[in-house]
């Protein structure tokens, strides 16, 4: 115990490396937030604190910074940042057209260009016919989910007798 009382600043200098080390790979404020709860019982060990008590100030300190600074820190970093889909999530919602028909698998060309590999969502009775709408509904993994485009209904007109 004499040497966790002597060395425990080295001890908590370690563990602040460690949590900084891995906050620099993850980026998530969290390891960060551990690290000033290890500073915390860093500077509790200056003064003549127990072990336990550098310990429960170091847990107190860290659930402190997780909860009440962590939230504000991240939706300061996030503001402003780019809501633009991207990936699958840019796919999901695009219109487009049978170019292939096929019992199982179509291809459909969507409406950014690309042509995929398709097939109904489950449930749905039928096959895909050249040249008709669809939606993309989900991707899975090379296949693009598709259910029939709604028809826009035309406005009624009133004829005058």
């Amino acid at each position: 115990m004499d040497f966790l009382v002597e060395w425990g600043w080295v001890l908590w200098l370690a563990l602040i490396l460690v949590f900084v080390i891995i906050e620099v790979f993850t980026l998530d404020f969290t390891f960060l937030m551990l690290a000033g709860g290890s500073l915390g019982g860093l500077v509790a060990g200056f003064f003549p604190a127990p072990v336990w008590a550098q310990i429960v100030i170091a847990g107190v300190l860290a659930l402190l910074l997780l909860f009440v600074v962590r939230p504000p820190l991240l939706r300061a970093f996030r503001k402003g940042g780019d809501p633009t889909r991207s990936n699958v999530e840019a796919l999901l919602g695009l219109t487009g057209t049978v170019v292939t028909e096929n019992s199982s698998r179509s291809q459909v060309k969507l409406a950014n260009g690309e042509v995929w590999t398709s097939r109904l969502a489950d449930g749905l009775d039928g096959e895909l016919v050249e040249g008709e709408r669809v939606v993309v509904t989900a991707i899975e993994g090379a296949t693009a989910v598709v259910v029939p485009a709604p028809v826009p209904q035309a406005p009624l007109t009133e004829t005058k007798d």
